[in-house]
């Protein structure tokens, strides 16, 4: 048959479809449903159809623009317009070295835009490879190793300890096996995994019969079926949201563009009237032409683009050095309009180490100094550190059976101590450290006989000790497991007494309702005499004769940094939200302990939302809840992406922080996205725009503060730059108006402009944080750019370099002077006038002797510069033949120094009245 007409004829492939998510299946409906063999797997040509039917198992690529047409958009900004035509304008009048200057100005800046983009598109790529990986599976009953991307549905895959999921699996067969699912759930320990099924509304956290792509196994063996790959996996699903989502604006970003289409409309009308008016006072085209040209020249900002770009890669070096690596320059901005931070908690907002905190053992409630893995710290008893060669009976068996009764490792990695194996048997063995138990010295006293090893149905750990003549069992695990096992329990005097089981599970409850994983510790001592000492542990003969011991409770600690940074935060009137897939209990008690604000129960602890409850909310109501509550566990990526989206409704600025894949949509679809260095995937930390290198919660507060500072100078120098750009643009005007003799001419404005923004205006980059900075409310991001106060300030100062420079120049004029030198008067007045201004610009609202006068020597410095270059100007040969420059005489240089302390006066004169008036009515809003 024709090649072609056989597959014309040819059915449609027809994917496997069950009526009941995987979870929610028995094994053997799973092995009906995804027709495989559990024993056999699939044969070969059932693997061929399924490939043509599914495709790979890998992430199809994004659609993404030419990297040409990427470039070509960094130049679609009203302000890059304005600075190509103030290039194109320079070329008119053959000023060949300013147009190159400004054009560089464009380019440079598009090259900048374009490698940003180019490393943010990298998040995509990044989930790709974690597909990559090698797989075992069963087809036609033989064991084979394939390229991950070569499965499909229905394949029967095996795993052990240290493998990569390759695909997301039903598990079938299982045994002790425990999975690092954080990437995927923000889960702070490893997963145990059963082959039970789970109700069909159970969450991607609870799964414990999944194993998903990506996840990491950490203990045992299992079996499963491939149930998704590719796109179809959880993965594949993120990744898709990611793609979905779309960079923000961010609010500088957004209120320059809006500023500068102002600023064009601004500029073109006046040109336009500039034009009229010399033509109607019978000037020719040309002339009037060219006076337009020098309006637009003046009244164009050309330094703010390049004034900007500089300002933000100050702030990254800032922030820098406060463990904050910028990725996007403007997120440096963005980071001073947050509104809202919504932290993960492992890690961000605690040690990400296991810490016991509290021990109940005969009958007494003991506390545990000391945070995470470090082996510093005390056991207390009512506040009293108690004596290590002294120890209760109960308590040394407690800490001792916690010691023993253990597979972890503690490891000295650099200046941090970390856990070989499951966290919280680390925070055991620092425990008994704490009274002087040393690990390997106990190995070597009881040295360990047998084993049963911890199994998900069972919920507990058993260990045979040789101890001199006599053999010790110790178990530990859950309370529930372990109370129904012992017969008696250790008295305070080390004699064993009746069980008193209902007061343990008491106190267990207690600390469990204090967010706290509590593990309970039992104990039995044989006598070891002959071939007894080698007989075998036996799960079957554990309960004889066993004695529970006690208790320890242990907690993930909160960072000791990050609550009082919380609070200075929420001072500044920025909520805290924590997201996580922890417990919603443990996130609501560990939230409390740091002071996060938020949403209470009548009980008075805070409201915790669960991912289930929050995809039962409908959209429209969910800003409200999202901005009233402040701790939602147990959430999965679409609904962090959905909190994330609702807090933005209601006109948030957000920051996310996050570490795993499940965080990549949140981080992307944030105003600032915050990834953490240390433990945080390639895929988030491509996603973000800010990677912590300490994972600190206090790292995003320094950053907050940072990021305020540099809108705070981006501010200053916008306002301390655009009173220049007015008094040009009012001088041409007048001039034309009046049908007199241009005061300055377009090639001087270049100059001024030029000189002054590198000189003189980015000096205020340097200017540091001013005082309570951290005390302001943050700033509603619909509020402008230029406040109605600021607006006034630069007409105010635009109007006094229109007079002070007319007015020399037609008093130069007067005087008998050149036109030339006195087109140099009016030239050093804006130049010397700006130059005093810049102190005023120092703080918008508090005089410069409040701040200092030698805060920020790099002012003093460009003024000196500033003076020098003006004076090469003035009386250099060649600067007057290109510049039209001229000498002036002593008395004009002291008008000028006059009329430029006046400018300053008056300035400080305007803010202290506004500060006065305020300060009469301190309930009236500062705008």
């Amino acid at each position: 048959m024709n090649p072609v007409l056989a597959s014309v004829m040819e059915p449609p492939p027809v994917k496997l479809a069950p009526e009941q998510p995987p979870f929610a299946l028995r094994p053997e409906e799973v092995e009906s449903a995804w027709q495989t063999n559990l024993e056999e797997g699939l044969s070969a040509a059932e693997v061929l159809e399924r490939r043509r039917i599914y495709g790979p198992n890998q992430l199809p690529p994004g659609k993404r623009d030419s990297a040409i047409l990427r470039f070509l958009l960094q130049l679609h900004q009203p302000l890059v317009y304005i600075l190509i035509a103030a290039g194109l304008i320079t070329l008119v009048l053959k000023d060949w070295v300013d147009a190159l200057v400004i054009l560089g100005v464009v380019l440079v800046n598009a090259i900048i835009g374009f490698l940003q983009e180019s490393k943010a598109i990298r998040a995509l790529d990044s989930l790709s490879k974690t597909l990559t990986t090698e797989a075992r599976v069963v087809r036609d009953g033989e064991q084979l190793e394939i390229p991950s991307e070569e499965l499909v549905p229905g394949d029967l895959v095996l795993l052990q300890s240290g493998d990569r999921v390759p695909a997301d699996l039903r598990l079938v067969h299982v045994r002790d096996l425990q999975a690092d699912d954080a990437a995927l759930t923000g889960e702070s320990l490893p997963a145990s995994k059963t082959v039970d099924p789970l109700p069909p509304s159970t969450g991607l956290a609870d799964r414990s019969n999944q194993a998903f792509c990506s996840s990491l196994i950490t203990y045992g063996t299992a079996r499963g079926v491939v149930v998704a790959t590719g796109k179809e996996t959880e993965i594949g699903r993120i990744s898709e949201l990611m793609a979905a989502t779309t960079d923000l604006t961010t609010p500088l970003t957004a209120k320059i563009e809006k500023f500068s289409r102002v600023l064009l409309i601004a500029i073109l009308l006046l040109a336009a009237v500039t034009c009229a008016v010399g033509v109607w006072h019978g000037q020719t085209l040309v002339e009037s032409f060219k006076a337009a040209v020098a309006l637009a020249v003046g009244a164009i900002p050309e330094g703010l683009p390049a004034a900007v770009t500089i300002l933000l890669a100050i702030g990254v070096s800032r922030m820098a050095k406060r463990r904050a690596i910028i990725r996007k320059l403007p997120a440096v901005e963005t980071l001073g309009s947050v509104t809202v931070i919504c932290s993960d908690k492992t890690g961000t907002l605690t040690q990400n180490q296991m810490t016991v905190r509290h021990i109940f053992a005969g009958g007494e409630h003991y506390h545990v100094t000391g945070d995470g893995f470090a082996l510093e710290g005390e056991v207390r008893l009512e506040n009293q550190p108690l004596d290590p060669t002294d120890l209760p009976p109960p308590l040394r068996e407690t800490l001792l059976a916690g010691l023993l009764c253990n597979d972890a490792r503690l490891e000295l990695g650099g200046e941090r101590i970390t856990v070989a194996g499951d966290p919280t048997e680390g925070a055991l063995i620092a425990s008994a450290a704490k009274i002087g138990m040393q690990h390997d010295a106990m190995l070597e006293m009881y040295p360990r006989l047998d084993a049963i090893a911890f199994e998900s149905q069972h919920q507990y750990m058993a260990t045979l000790h040789r101890h001199g003549q006599r053999r010790l069992l110790f178990l530990k695990g859950a309370v529930e497991r372990v109370l129904p096992l012992c017969q008696k329990q250790l008295s305070s005097e080390g004699n064993k007494q009746d069980f008193d089981a209902e007061r343990v599970l008491a106190e267990a409850h207690n600390y469990a309702a204090r967010g706290m994983r509590v593990l309970a510790f039992a104990m039995r001592e044989e006598p070891c005499l002959g071939i007894e000492c080698e007989e075998p542990l036996v799960r079957e003969t554990l309960s004889t004769g066993l004695v529970f011991v006690g208790l320890q409770a242990m907690i993930d600690p909160p960072r000791a940094e990050a609550a009082a940074s919380i609070a200075k935060v929420q001072h500044a009137g920025i909520a805290v939200k924590m997201i996580t897939g922890d417990h919603a209990l443990t996130a609501a008690t560990i939230a409390d302990l740091l002071g996060i604000e938020g949403e209470r129960d009548p009980a008075g602890k805070l409201r915790a939302l669960t991912g289930h409850q929050v995809s039962e909310i409908a959209d429209a109501d969910l800003p409200a809840v999202a901005n009233s509550c402040a701790v939602f566990a147990r959430v999965s990526p679409e609904q962090k992406l959905r909190l994330v989206r609702a807090l933005q409704a209601s006109g948030n600025i957000v920051a996310m922080t996050g570490d795993g894949v499940n965080d990549a949509p949140a981080l992307k679809q944030a105003n600032i996205g915050v990834a953490m260095g240390i433990t945080g995937t390639e895929v988030s930390k491509e996603a973000a725009h800010v990677v912590l290198t300490d994972d600190n919660f206090s790292t995003i507060e320094s950053a907050v503060e940072e990021g305020r500072s540099v809108f705070d100078n981006l501010t200053k120098f916008i306002v301390w730059t655009l009173p220049t750009n007015l008094g040009e643009g009012l001088v041409i005007l007048v001039a034309t108006m009046l049908g007199i003799t241009l005061p300055i001419l377009p090639v001087q404005i270049l100059w001024i402009n030029m000189t002054t923004a590198v000189l003189l205006g980015l000096m205020l980059a340097f200017e540091p944080k001013e005082p309570g900075i951290m005390n302001r409310q943050p700033r509603d991001p619909k509020t402008p750019i230029l406040t109605r106060i600021l607006l006034g300030r630069i007409v105010l100062v635009g109007l006094l370099l229109l007079a002070g420079s007319f007015g020399l120049f037609e008093w130069s004029l007067s005087q008998g002077q050149s036109p030339e030198a006195a087109r140099t008067v009016a030239v050093n007045v804006f130049v010397i006038a700006s130059m005093f201004y810049l102190l005023n610009c120092r703080s918008l609202a508090h005089s410069i002797f409040g701040l200092g006068l030698f805060s920020n020597p790099w002012i003093w410095v460009g003024c000196l510069l500033t003076i020098l270059l003006q004076l090469i100007y003035t009386y250099v040969p060649i600067m007057q033949t290109c510049f039209h420059s001229a000498p002036i005489r002593p008395i004009d240089w002291l008008a000028i120094l006059i009329v430029s302390i006046v400018v300053h006066l008056v300035v400080e004169f305007e803010k202290m009245s506004i500060d006065l008036w305020y300060r009469w009515h301190p309930a009236a809003p500062r705008p």
